[in-house]
């Protein structure tokens, strides 16, 4: 496994590490048998930093975090996220009463006495801007609750608002080869303020896998299949914005990046690690083979400058016009 410092903080995390959203819900079925196998075999690796949140599940992925790294809280670092409990765009919902209530309710759940990265779960930028909730995460910080403070943004333009507060010490962002806009301001940015970089859905929901079709169907309660427009929450959250038919048609296009890579999986992640300003990208799992195949990415050969030229060009030229929602 290798390295990589979180920004400029005492923190250093593996860079492929793990996203808990499939564990905890809205991806179809689970066992949570096959999740523990999982995310042992993730520690077994070197493995040591999981992005979980409140949410997902109603808290059952952070319980289950909980179980795996039990004994382990000093060498394996959690991230996790508050807010989408309430009313995102109330003012209250971020006040000191209620964020300490989200964040002790993390910390049992957790089983832990203090929270590495606790980020805001994608606020509205009215509430960035009015900028109160960061003072609240700097009490909590100060009473040992938290480590660090961090913000799960929907856009360039609330990364860079978030980056405006030093103690701001890490973004997690949508970045993949089809939503390349963050590579434009915001991760030099960030790279220049020393603050961490967390790299979610960057298999755009699987469709970098190169295994789905416009014909796929998804279980009843997978956000595939009940968010593809967005009825729900960000579009963006789901394929891309760009849907499962042109998503598929575009991810076919871009088979040739699995050419001495083993396969799409690694290459797509391989990508997202040859921009130095990526901390860690965090993919999601259910089982133990996709935990296996994600972290052969750090083996694979990294992209070439042509190479990299020849997909910003198919990002600019096949992809961008086709994105929808907020980015």
């Amino acid at each position: 496994m290798n390295y990589r410092q979180l920004g400029n903080r005492d923190l250093k995390v593996s860079e492929v590490s793990f996203g808990t959203w499939a564990i905890g819900g809205s991806w179809g079925s689970t066992s949570d048998e096959e999740s523990l196998r999982a995310l042992h075999r993730a520690m077994d690796e070197g493995v040591n930093f999981f992005d979980t949140a409140d949410v997902y599940g109603g808290g059952h992925s952070e319980e289950l975090l909980a179980k795996a790294t039990k004994g382990k809280e000093d060498s394996i670092h959690i991230a996790t996220k508050f807010c989408r409990f309430g009313d995102i765009h109330d003012p209250n919902t971020y006040s000191m009463e209620t964020v300490r209530n989200y964040c002790e309710t993390s910390l049992k759940k957790l089983n832990r006495e203090r929270i590495d990265l606790y980020q805001i779960h994608c606020p509205p930028m009215d509430i960035l801007k009015d900028g109160s909730v960061f003072e609240v995460l700097d009490k909590l910080k100060e009473e040992g609750k938290i480590r660090h403070y961090g913000v799960s943004v929907e856009t360039a333009e609330e990364g860079l608002v978030c980056l405006e507060n030093p103690n701001v010490a890490a973004l997690q962002v949508i970045f993949n080869i089809f939503r390349q806009k963050p590579s434009e301001q915001l991760l030099p940015k960030a790279k220049e303020k020393g603050t961490g970089i967390l790299v979610r859905l960057p298999l755009a929901s699987g469709l970098l896998t190169g295994k789905f079709t416009a014909q796929s169907t998804f279980e009843e309660d997978d956000h595939r299949n009940f968010n593809e427009n967005g009825e729900q929450f960000n579009v963006g959250e789901t394929f891309a914005g760009l849907g499962l038919s042109k998503g598929s048609e575009l991810a076919s296009q871009l088979k040739w990046i699995s050419e001495g890579r083993e396969n799409m999986t690694r290459a797509a992640l391989r990508w997202i690690l040859d921009h130095e300003e990526v901390s860690c990208v965090i993919p999601g799992f259910k089982n133990v083979k996709q935990v296996e195949d994600n972290l052969q990415a750090i083996q694979v050969s990294s992209f070439s400058s042509e190479e990299m030229k020849k997909l910003s060009d198919f990002y600019k030229n096949e992809v961008f016009a086709h994105i929808r929602g907020v980015y």
